[in-house]
Parts: C-alpha cells; structure tokens; sequence
C-alpha cells in the first residue's frame, strides 16, 4: 500500500511551476520535488503534479491513496471528468488503471504542509537557476 502527498506551487507572472510530492510505504516516507512546464493557471499544475507524482511511484503495488488540498482535483478523480483538464484526467487514468484500488482524498491546504512546501522548494530553485 501506498500513500501520496502531492502538490503543486505556481508563480503567477511567469507561470512557472513545480510539483512536491511524500510517499509513504511501509512507514518509510520519500520526498520528491521537481519543476514543471510552465502552466495556465494553478489548477493546470495541480494536475501537472499528480501525474509527475504518479510517474515517480513504484509499479508493483496495488492499493493507492492520493492526498491533495486541490479540491478540482479531487473532484475530478472521483468523477473521471474535468471540464477544462479532460486530457490531464485522461493521463491521470491511464497511470492509475494498473492499481488495483485508489482512493483520493481532499485535505487542507495546513494537512499538506510537506507536500507543499516540497513545491515551494523546487519553484525557488527553479526561479534561481
């Protein structure tokens, strides 16, 4: 079993962005951290961080639990459909149809911190560079 932290920060000048992610498997915990494509608005890169997020998992493990403080997000997991991000859905999907079980589940922004901060790093190293 799995459990993922993911988030995404965006810097809304440029519109560059980045993603933080924790895992945590068998009470180990790992933290990833990368930059993102430059995305149109804060909901794209939330979307643009869990697949990044999803590519990082290892493939042999069926049950999934996804954490996010993106409501849209999350919504659009549990309905398979987002108005404006079908294609991010759909990429989302396609990574997830190997798992056996996935839950997703809405948490606050505060719930989140290490996630988020995660993607705070990575949108300042990639400010800097």
């Amino acid at each position: 079993m799995l459990t993922l932290y993911v988030d995404a920060a965006r810097e809304p000048h440029t519109g560059l962005s980045a993603a933080g992610a924790v895992l945590i498997q068998q009470k180990q915990q790992q933290q990833f951290k990368s930059p993102l494509f430059e995305s149109l608005d804060n909901h794209a890169a939330e979307f643009q961080a869990l697949i990044w997020a999803l590519k990082q998992l290892p493939p042999n493990t069926d049950i999934l639990t996804i954490y996010s403080d993106s409501k849209l997000l999350v919504e659009a997991l549990h309905k398979q459909y987002a108005k404006h991000y079908q294609p991010e859905v759909d990429d989302i999907l396609a990574l997830l149809a190997s798992r056996t079980l996935v839950l997703s589940q809405w948490l606050p922004e505060k719930d989140n911190l290490g996630a988020h901060n995660l993607a705070l790093q990575a949108l300042k190293n990639r400010q800097t560079n």
